[in-house]
């Protein structure tokens, strides 16, 4: 599957729904990420909280939303 930017954040949108009670607690019960620091950031509470399968999870949603964020840098 290709990934895009709608669907990274609906995949981390799903991600939040799953993890919300054991990574996200502390984050109203509609929290939902709308942009892409805010996306990483969920994506590191569930990582920092998370299991293993969570791990296996984020990391291709994190290396995707990194990727422009590390170019902008570079240069």
């Amino acid at each position: 599957m290709t990934l895009t930017a709608e669907n990274v954040l609906s995949q981390v949108n799903v991600l939040v729904d799953e993890y919300r009670a054991r990574c996200l607690w502390f984050c109203r019960e509609d929290y939902y990420p709308t942009t892409l620091p805010e996306a990483l950031q969920a994506l590191r509470y569930i990582e920092r909280h998370g299991d293993v399968a969570a791990l296996r999870r984020v990391a291709p949603l994190k290396q995707w939303l990194l990727q422009n964020s590390n170019a902008l840098s570079a240069a």
